[in-house]
């Protein structure tokens, strides 16, 4: 199975490495759109942050709720919204120019059954769930009156839930948007289970048979690489197993009150990330996008362990995170395998960078933390600040739904969204009606390129992922991976991925750049063109009756 990301790394690879010729070699042209992406980036990362997302619907509709509920990339539907910033473009979804076709179609087919089929019918024709008085996209919690669910009021000293205060507040409320979204989570994990048994089981079955009996014909990378390079021994895989599962678990049993997840509880996370390991990596070889385990992993422990917010983030780490790194780590190794680099050097590679990365991330959080006040905070901080942290806002409220309050109290009989379950049946039978269909007209090609894990999870970034991101990514993909590859297929195939490379790097430099320049020292400008998208009715509430007081700009229907 070939890995789209993988071939960024292989051509960037071969780009430095290339003699001249008479066209433009790869390294010029490298070169040149790493400029181009260096010098831009200054202009939506700084100078004009509001083209990063165009929301022109907004701006000719200024007092219009309805058409920027519609227009709003960012607090919307994103109707002809855009962006003409590529960190918006690539930050989710990574890079539209590595994703084949069949997987952005895919894609495209999702989002627009969701994001503008699914969504307009459950919030303004069904009024779903109450939808009306609360947002038609946001990721926060709300109560019943349309204002913010205040989370600190519920938690006790322990980080565990206070069921006096929950009384008194009442149950927690969603967008239609992110329980819409919740739903179409647990369809996407039973849809790929039952996509990669069907239409990948007997090819996984016949290679762990020939692998057991040592029958599998090498390829040519692999006989170079046996013939040149010894192996890393297995024994530093199982070693470093061993160490980070007994580092884990003595911090489960000497640290119990502040981690809250037993010692089986790490257990069973590891288990289920080495289940879900194979099958997701298979959706990810094949299409370049990988179907989130976050959500049942929360799900599993929050009905095992309810009211613990810590424990669920833990097994979630240890669960998804695992599952996510090792598939990064298979990523790396294919790469190392390309490009012929000895296997000892990978591990050693990947152990130094996964302790220095480590550290250092966990040092600059702590710094941020302590240095930027009401980080994270969207409610108290300006509507152009960069520390809004949409990412982990959205992981925070994870913590909230399925540790704290628990899954039985919102999508469970103790809960408005226990019909959401349902989606879990819809989803692992999808594939099945899929599989009869293929079987049925053999001779059909587009029926198998139909992949409904990718389809169904097509918005499973969202939230944080916004509305603009997905109109852009969604363009820029198929006018790359289908048109120039239709009429240049040449220049495609000689430039796609440098491109691709050239435009991640050209605005990290920039980015860096930026920060310790500029941000650090609070040298900021203030225009029309810093104040955000300019939406500031997307967000509110269509109910009658809904005050969310004086401080809001939302009006009173």
């Amino acid at each position: 199975m070939w890995w789209p990301g993988t071939l960024v790394q292989v051509s960037l690879f071969r780009t430095l490495h290339e003699g001249g010729r008479k066209r433009m070699s790869r390294a010029k042209f490298f070169l040149i759109a790493l400029a181009c992406s260096f010098l831009w980036y200054a202009v939506p990362g700084y100078l004009f942050p509001t083209l990063t997302s165009v929301s022109w619907v907004c701006w000719i509709f200024s007092k219009s709720m309805t058409a920027q509920q519609i227009g709003s990339g960012m607090k919307g539907l994103g109707l002809g919204a855009f962006t003409l910033d590529w960190t918006a473009v690539s930050s989710f979804l990574f890079s539209p120019l590595v994703s084949p076709f069949f997987a952005t179609a895919n894609i495209l087919a999702g989002f627009v059954l969701f994001m503008y089929v699914i969504v307009p019918t459950a919030y303004w024709g069904l009024d779903l769930y109450h939808a009306g008085r609360f947002p038609i996209f946001s990721s926060h919690l709300f109560m019943f009156n349309g204002r913010s669910y205040d989370i600190n009021s519920i938690v006790n000293e322990k980080f565990e839930i206070d069921m006096d205060a929950y009384a008194r507040l009442g149950r927690i409320n969603m967008s239609t948007f992110f329980a819409l979204a919740y739903g179409l989570s647990f369809a996407a994990i039973a849809a790929t289970i039952t996509h990669v048994a069907l239409f990948h089981g007997k090819e996984i079955y016949h290679r762990f048979r020939a692998s057991q009996k040592n029958s599998n014909k090498p390829d040519v990378h692999t006989r170079l690489m046996k013939h040149n390079y010894e192996d890393a021994p297995g024994w530093w895989f199982y070693a470093l197993l061993a160490l980070s599962m007994a580092v884990s678990l003595l911090l489960c049993t000497v640290l119990k009150n502040e981690v809250q997840l037993p010692w089986w509880g790490l257990l069973f996370a590891c288990g289920l990330a080495f289940v879900f390991t194979l099958p997701i990596s298979i959706i990810t070889a094949t299409t370049n996008q990988t179907p989130g385990l976050n959500v049942i992993s929360e799900y599993i422990i929050g009905l095992i362990l309810p009211g613990k917010p810590i424990a669920n983030v833990v097994f979630k780490v240890y669960g998804y995170m695992s599952m996510s790194q090792a598939i990064s780590f298979l990523s790396d190794f294919k790469l190392g395998h390309y490009m012929k680099i000895p296997p000892k050097s990978m591990f050693l590679v990947q152990f130094v960078g996964t302790i220095v990365a480590g550290t250092v991330n966990l040092g600059v959080a702590y710094w941020l933390l302590g240095s930027i006040p009401n980080i994270c905070n969207d409610a108290l901080l300006p509507a152009d600040s960069p520390w809004t942290c949409p990412s982990d806002r959205v992981f925070f409220d994870a913590s909230v739904i399925w540790g704290l309050v628990g899954p039985r109290r919102i999508f469970g009989a103790l809960g408005n969204y226990a019909a959401l379950n349902w989606f879990f049946l819809v989803g692992a039978a999808g594939p099945v009606i899929q599989y009869a269909l293929h079987r049925t007209f053999p001779h059909k090609p587009w029926i198998p390129m139909i992949n409904l894990p990718v389809l169904i999870g097509a918005t499973a970034s969202m939230p944080p992922a916004t509305a603009v991101n997905y109109n852009s990514w969604l363009l820029i993909g198929i006018v790359f991976n289908f048109f120039v590859f239709r009429y240049r297929k040449k220049w495609w195939e000689r430039y796609n991925y440098i491109l691709s490379a050239a435009l991640d790097a050209g605005v990290a430099f920039m980015g860096v750049l930026l920060y310790f320049t500029l941000s650090m020292e609070n040298r900021n400008i203030s225009w029309w063109g810093t104040a955000g998208e300019h939406c500031p009715l997307a967000s509110c509430p269509t109910a009658k009756g809904i005050d969310l007081g004086s401080d809001s700009v939302c009006p009173v229907l």
